[in-house]
């Protein structure tokens, strides 16, 4: 059984497909038709919904997420708000839609409800956007008919309502009284062969992964329900940890970041933007919102992906990662966790319960870069991280690694190889370049051909020589192509 409030009615449910989408549930199940499909794949934003879920502190988190990416326990004591919900008793439209139709920002509708979510979850964060916080919440929402400027208008007008008042502002304590008395059940779903835990704390996850061993782990879903929706497969045996708070938490030391397997990629990015500014402006171009509000680092790590984008940073900045299996934990790290195409180093039984990122000592210099057709919301062609030491113009220290050049994300040891000892000169990078073809025997694909990758792969290392010797510190992730 899952229980939940759908916006403001509690909801049970026993008899539900664990592979069924959140988006799914609404228009199957509940009716709630407001909520649209559009591309399926978590990429245009059509079906975004907000979940608001207790933090540990007691407080009411809001984020919009694509409801068809998301599998519907992933709901279980949360929140789910819905377009519907948003108007008034009376009648009268909530604050975002009012905007929406006082600046003409929407045609023939269909993303509209969507768009509305967007900027329904930003007002519960700041309900006074800056230009800069308006276009980054609507990157995930395409609209086909507006030009997106009205919508913009729209968004930038909410600083003229403030406050913001809304039935879920009102009924905020009576909210977070009710997600109290969920906050500790474990629940569960089953329906024919397929079923799915979802368990409370870490301990009990690691009890029934030793159980059932082979079940799939699932946070954010954002990879596993593509292969629901897309390639029409069914998962038959998952564990959702989403509801697993003990490992949603980031401890900060003097000398590192810890972060839980389960934290957010956009919770991630708030800490990571402070240590390594690189690191936090790559995870802002990681996906959309609606997907960093749900996906977690330790989902793309243990996915394995040749192009997850935080992997070339992770190796190349040192991070371990805690791995578990009942109550026994080892350390590895993370450069050695990847063993084939979307194979790891994890035994049965055993999950990601944190990595741990060490802060810079001073003595290197971290950039990353991601190369991608679009900017925003799209998939790296060559993802590259740089972490290289210069001590009295002599390499002392280098550590490179690509994704999107192999089947898995690793470092560059000829290259590193042919810097270390060398003094740190055009010279010596000209050869560095060279060398990457030791290195990496790219495949051509649907992004980019095996030549576009080597040439790629190599100007991004040119690139990082002469930003480091003009001193252009302040640098951010660019993209090319």
């Amino acid at each position: 059984m899952i229980k939940f409030l759908l916006n403001q009615e509690l909801r049970q449910e026993e008899r539900l497909s664990p592979n069924m989408t959140v988006l799914n549930y609404l228009r199957t199940v509940v009716n709630k038709t407001g909520t649209k499909e559009g591309c399926g794949s978590g990429n245009c934003g059509t079906c975004t919904v907000v979940l608001a879920e207790l933090t540990n502190d007691d407080q009411l988190s809001y984020r919009a997420i694509n409801a068809c990416t998301v599998f519907v326990s992933a709901l279980h004591g949360k929140q789910l708000i819905t377009v519907e919900a948003l108007q008034e008793q009376d009648g009268s439209l909530h604050p975002v839609q009012q905007a929406l139709v006082d600046h003409h920002g929407s045609q023939c509708g269909f993303c509209t409800p969507g768009i509305i979510m967007s900027l329904f979850a930003l007002t519960k964060h700041n309900p006074q956007p800056s230009r800069r916080e308006a276009t980054e919440t609507l990157s995930g929402n395409l609209c086909r008919c507006t030009g997106y400027r009205p919508i913009l208008d729209a968004a930038l007008s909410l600083g003229g309502r403030y406050p913001i008042r809304d039935p879920f502002g009102e009924q905020r304590q009576s909210t977070i009284s009710k997600l109290k008395g969920l906050r500790h059940e474990p629940g569960a779903l089953a329906l024919g062969n397929l079923n799915c835990d979802i368990p409370a704390t870490s301990d009990e996850l690691a009890k029934q992964l030793l159980i059932n061993p082979h079940a799939r782990l699932i946070a954010g879903s954002t990879d596993v329900a593509m292969e629901v929706t897309q390639q029409h497969n069914r998962v038959e045996s998952l564990i959702d940890i989403s509801h697993v708070s003990d490992m949603k938490t980031i401890v900060e030391t003097d000398d590192r970041l810890v972060i839980g397997a389960n934290v957010p990629l956009s919770d991630c990015r708030e800490h990571l933007a402070r240590t390594y500014p690189d690191f936090g402006d790559l995870l802002g171009r990681f996906a959309s919102q609606q997907i960093r509000n749900h996906a977690t680092m330790g989902g793309n790590i243990a996915t394995a992906s040749p192009i997850g984008d935080t992997l070339p940073p992770l190796i190349v900045l040192g991070a371990t990662l805690t791995l578990r299996k009942g109550d026994t934990t080892r350390e590895l790290a993370i450069e050695k966790a990847f063993l084939g195409y979307r194979k790891t180093a994890l035994r049965p039984g055993e999950f990601v319960e944190t990595i741990s990122i060490p802060k810079p000592d001073g003595r290197e210099l971290f950039r990353c870069y991601k190369v991608s057709k679009r900017l925003n919301d799209d998939i790296s062609t060559v993802c590259a991280g740089f972490n290289i030491g210069i001590d009295h113009g002599i390499v002392a220290s280098a550590r490179i690694a690509y994704g999107g050049m192999a089947n898995v994300p690793r470092r560059a040891t000829h290259c590193e190889q042919h810097l270390l000892g060398k003094r740190w000169d055009s010279t010596t990078i000209d050869g560095a370049m060279a060398s990457l073809e030791s290195d990496f025997t790219p495949l051509s694909d649907s992004r980019a051909s095996n030549v576009y990758r080597s040439q790629i792969a190599a100007n991004l290392l040119y690139r990082y020589f002469i930003e480091q010797q003009n001193g252009q510190i302040e640098t951010r992730v660019t993209t090319y192509g």
